[in-house]
């Protein structure tokens, strides 16, 4: 369907009246939204009367400046109430952190900490998994298990008559 004078007319108005183009087209019929974009666009209408979207607070409220932190001071003591009666000497406990030796495979998943060894040793399904342990001095591993880690990168040979010649010795 073209756009008769009577068509673009009613464009003008329902434009000016701030409907939307899908708005509009549905009006016209037999148009789409984006010819109806096409149209007002080829007329130079810009100006509305009354903006398509609902107005929203263009304003938001600032939020509520939060004081700076003050530097933690020391934590407060609390006064126990002293007593006349003598104080048994308990035996000191053992602390629940465990110091790691510096043997192989004296860590596990639950005593790994952040700068250990994580080598593996032995088959993970087994009970007797573990990890290195040791000291770890750059990333991961420690300096021996580092070396085999992290090999350097080999030189690739040129490959010559003699090498492809060799090469295909292996397959014949």
């Amino acid at each position: 369907m073209g756009w008769t004078d009577e068509r673009v007319e009613t464009l003008k108005k329902l434009w000016q009246d701030g409907l939307s183009a899908s708005q509009i087209a549905k009006q016209l019929g037999g148009v789409t939204r984006n010819a109806v974009i096409g149209k007002v666009h080829r007329l130079g209408l810009s100006g509305r009367a009354a903006p398509s979207k609902p107005a929203r607070p263009a304003f938001k409220a600032p939020r509520p400046h939060r004081p700076a932190a003050a530097a933690p001071s020391a934590p407060r003591r609390i006064a126990e109430p002293r007593t006349a009666q003598p104080v048994a000497t308990a035996t000191p406990t053992p602390s629940p952190v465990r110091y790691v030796d510096e043997t192989p495979g004296s860590a596990t998943v639950l005593t790994l900490g952040a700068h250990m060894c994580k080598w593996p040793i032995g088959d993970p399904a087994s009970d007797e998994f573990t990890f290195c342990g040791r000291r770890a001095s750059e990333g991961p591993y420690c300096v021996e298990h580092a070396r085999v880690a992290y090999q350097p990168a080999q030189t690739k040979k040129k490959s010559g008559a003699n090498e492809l010649a060799r090469s295909l010795r292996r397959y014949i």
